[in-house]
């Protein structure tokens, strides 16, 4: 593991850089975005706030122009007081005459400011300085001379200046969070794909010198079987080691094949009613001379007023009862005890395997469903079969507890809830649960 540990670190910074990329591109998108509705939202604004404007003036002109006297008016009719704050409707309109060959306009409100000659002729509502402030204008033909009506536009202004400034203030802000956001996503997204990215480098890692062991045995008897002249007792010896360390690299290939087929399916195979008591008298049965050559005993018994049903994949169960009877015949010392029990109630099932063995140190059950792990250096075995196990636990719906078993030994108690289980993408909750 050690090996793969730096390529691990590479790939983290890579996976980290690549998310910081994507959250910056992913924010620099929606800045763009966030400009170009800006520009919408501000032009809209104006246009229509400039509309009312334009609609009060309207207005305006249609009251005053049908009371003028005919000639045009001689003399004010009112008077102008100069208002930049309150609503739009508050700001107050000025009135101007303009007759017929005029060069200057007659200003009907007093305090009024002068019009500029460049607005004499206004018609359609426009923009205009008048007096050093922004005016709106619009002007009305009559049949002796011309009626303009003015309002300061500032308080348009003022609206544009400060939705920019909201605008400015709220844009950074959401960027800042959106990025943020888009990190933490990210790594969410892309924390699966780094774990397993470094699992498989660990995998590798591990697959590779357990792989290693056997054939570096199997090329060294070969070697020397092939340039060491010895009696046909000596090849013997070493074709029976050649063919154990084979039979372990078979086991390996084996396991490793089993553990690939199984996360490679994009759903579990149909489940069917397994009965978990009988398939543990099968597999004690299978394994019962295999203890008997070291003189332990395999017990089996079953409580509960029911069957112990479970739904899954009878392969799947066959391969789990296989994995923690023989993990526990192994650990056994000569002439102990495993025991298998089975027991159903409230319509759950639940399996317990006990041995005599030294059991399992508090420090390794942490790590014991890890591939390649020993908790021992009992030989045998390649330390794939707990990892087997974990995957059908995982898979079937079932929660294991790792302990000490009151014979002295470890105790696998496995426990599959009462209802059907899912398909196995659809499994969310934690398979293993270590004490």
């Amino acid at each position: 593991m050690k090996t793969s540990r730096p390529k691990a670190d590479s790939s983290a910074r890579l996976v980290r850089s690549h998310v910081h990329r994507v959250a910056l591109a992913a924010t620099g998108l929606a800045l763009v975005l966030y400009l170009l509705a800006c520009f919408v939202v501000d032009v809209v604004a104006v246009d229509r706030l400039t509309g009312e404007v334009d609609a009060r003036l309207a207005l305006r002109l249609a009251q005053v122009a049908p009371t003028l006297p005919r000639g045009g008016p001689t003399g004010t009719i009112g008077s102008y007081s100069p208002q930049v704050t309150g609503d739009f409707d508050d700001a107050p309109i000025v009135l101007w005459w303009v007759a017929p060959g005029a060069t200057r306009a007659l200003s009907l409100e007093t305090g009024a400011p002068v019009l500029p000659v460049g607005a004499l002729d206004v018609r359609a509502p426009t923009d205009a300085t008048v007096a050093g402030r922004d005016f709106r204008l619009a002007g009305r033909a009559l049949s002796d001379g011309r009626l303009i009506a003015g309002t300061t536009a500032q308080q348009v202004s003022t609206a544009l200046s400060t939705l920019l400034v909201i605008e400015a203030i709220l844009g950074p802000l959401a960027l800042v969070i959106l990025y943020g956001a888009a990190w933490v996503i990210g790594r969410s997204a892309t924390s699966p794909v780094e774990r397993a990215r470094r699992r498989q480098l660990e995998f590798t890692a591990d697959a590779s010198h357990e792989l290693r062991t056997p054939l570096s045995v199997i090329e060294a008897e070969v070697g020397l079987a092939l340039h060491i002249e010895r009696p046909a007792a000596g090849y013997r010896e070493a074709l029976e080691r050649v063919a154990g360390e084979t039979a372990r690299l078979r086991s390996i290939v084996e396991d490793l094949l089993w553990l690939a087929r199984l996360e490679s399916l994009p759903a579990s195979p149909p489940t069917e009613e397994v009965d978990v008591a009988g398939l543990a008298e099968v597999c004690a049965s299978r394994f019962g001379p295999i203890a008997a050559r070291r003189g332990i005993t395999i017990s089996v018994t079953q409580e509960g007023p029911s069957p112990a049903i479970v739904f899954a994949p009878a392969e799947w169960l066959d391969r789990l009862v296989t994995v923690l009877v023989d993990n526990a015949c192994r650990y056994a010392d000569d002439g102990g005890r495993v025991a298998v029990s089975v027991s159903s109630a409230n319509g759950s099932v639940a399996l317990v395997v006990d041995d005599s063995g030294p059991g399992i140190p508090d420090e390794d059950r942490e790590h014991i469903f890890d591939r390649f792990h020993r908790a021992s250096a009992v030989p045998g075995g390649a330390g794939l079969g707990l990892a087997i196990a974990e995957a059908v636990l995982r898979d079937t719906g079932a929660v294991c507890t790792v302990g000490r078993a009151p014979i002295g030994g470890a105790r696998f108690a496995v426990s599959w809830p009462s209802h059907r289980p899912r398909d196995r993408r659809s499994i969310d909750h934690e398979a293993v649960r270590h004490l």
